[in-house]
């Protein structure tokens, strides 16, 4: 073997240990990062088949029914009954079983509520009228149609009534505004009813009144107030 030949073998060695010490650290990297991101979609969908926990405020734990979508696609709701800590004040109560039911149930299928909205704010005035604020989302990633639109309000006024008796009638609100309709079709201009005072029977959401009275305005007021300042 000339000389030359051997300069020319030892260059390609040291070039070949050169470009090992640059890509071996690169190659593991992308390993690593391979490996995590395998471990966070596994992690992600263990979530997925478990309900979300509302955070822990330190109440008894209660059982609860929330009112989801039935399997049976018919536009009715079924009721599921979990553990959660609730607290005895009526308005914090509601926002707790709200939170929750906007969480969803473990089918995403039964989900009432899109996944992105959230409740904003939550009033309940002596009267038994309370004003809940939701977010864009509550409108905006709803599929449009009035059996859609229903089926949601329906598993809200459902999930107060059988959870907290004291809201009588419940008026909601699209990001502090009062809306036309949630998705185009259900009117929210009106009052629903949730429960009629003293029986404790249940009613079908309808219009108590096509008007805002007075206590609602100024909780609409305070609600929009609070907009602002966000």
């Amino acid at each position: 073997m000339t000389p030359r030949w051997i300069v020319w073998l030892g260059g390609a060695l040291l070039v070949a240990v050169v470009g090992a010490a640059l890509y071996f650290p690169a190659l593991r990297r992308q390993v690593t990062k391979a490996r995590q991101l395998t471990e966070k979609t596994a992690e992600q969908a263990r979530r997925e088949l478990l309900p979300i926990a509302p955070p822990s405020s330190g109440d008894p734990k209660v059982k609860v029914k929330m009112f989801w979508g039935s399997a049976a696609d018919d536009g009715s709701l079924k009721a599921v009954t979990v553990e959660l800590p609730l607290s005895s004040d009526p308005a914090l109560r509601s926002k707790q079983v709200l939170n929750t039911l906007l969480a969803g149930p473990v089918d995403n299928e039964a989900r009432t509520l899109p996944s992105d909205a959230a409740l904003l704010a939550f009033y309940l005035l002596p009267d038994g009228t309370a004003v809940a604020d939701f977010s864009e989302a509550l409108g905006n990633s709803i599929p449009s149609g009035i059996q859609s639109e229903q089926l949601a309000v329906d598993s809200i006024t459902r999930t107060l009534e059988a959870n907290v008796p004291q809201v009588l009638r419940l008026k909601i609100l699209i990001h502090g505004q009062e809306v036309d309709t949630l998705a185009g079709h259900l009117d929210l201009t009106q009052t629903f009813l949730v429960k009629t005072p003293g029986t404790g029977a249940a009613q079908k959401p309808a219009s108590a009144t096509s008007a805002i009275t007075a206590p609602i305005e100024k909780a609409v007021e305070k609600i929009q107030d609070a907009v602002k300042r966000r």
